[in-house]
């Protein structure tokens, strides 16, 4: 019996966005979509109506992915202090199958610049994310976390940006004591 198409998307989805995210948009050949998901050039462009919709399709599935867990993390019930740390050290040391770097982030500095819907989808997932950690932050102040004089927005925009450094520098080849020299003097800000 064959598997049901939503499984396929499903799976081709997922292998399409590890294949973008270690190599970018540009460089991931529609050849290297077909051995990344097993499909044929055929079966990807009648699945996915172009390598630009597989690219948004891969993309969002990584925000959903990413965002989930991060509130998840924000809405339990750690100190707001271990619940900085988690997602910084997610940077520090993500997950050993995962490729290097950030899919956001790569596609930010890649298409950001030139590609209006790309861009517009990027801008919305990082005002996403900094809504949850603002929640969070804006919790733990009420709680007495926090001085009730810190901005959580400006929190907020401070994690992510140290994130996306993070997530860069890695990319770029920063060993482990400078990741962890630069999330452990972010860590300080809270």
């Amino acid at each position: 019996m064959a598997r049901p198409r939503k499984f396929e998307e499903d799976r081709a989805v997922e292998a399409a966005m590890r294949a973008f995210w270690s190599a970018g948009y540009e460089a991931t050949s529609t050849q290297d979509l077909c051995a990344a998901t097993g499909l044929g050039r055929s079966s990807i462009y009648n699945t996915f109506a172009s390598k630009h919709d597989l690219f948004q399709r891969s993309l969002r599935h990584y925000m959903d992915e990413r965002n989930a867990r991060l509130a998840e993390l924000m809405e339990g019930e750690l100190p707001i202090k271990e619940k900085i740390r988690t997602v910084l050290w997610w940077a520090v040391e993500p997950d050993p199958g995962d490729p290097t770097g950030c899919l956001v982030v790569n596609s930010l500095v890649e298409l950001g610049p030139r590609d209006a819907e790309i861009a517009q989808l990027l801008r919305r997932d990082n005002d996403t994310r900094v809504q949850i950690v603002r929640t969070a932050i804006e919790a733990a102040r009420t709680r007495g976390e926090l001085d009730s004089g810190r901005d959580p927005l400006a929190l907020a925009h401070f994690l992510a940006a140290t994130v996306s450094g993070l997530r860069v520098a890695a990319r770029g080849g920063a060993d482990r004591a400078t990741l962890e020299s630069i999330a452990n003097t972010a860590l300080a800000a809270f």
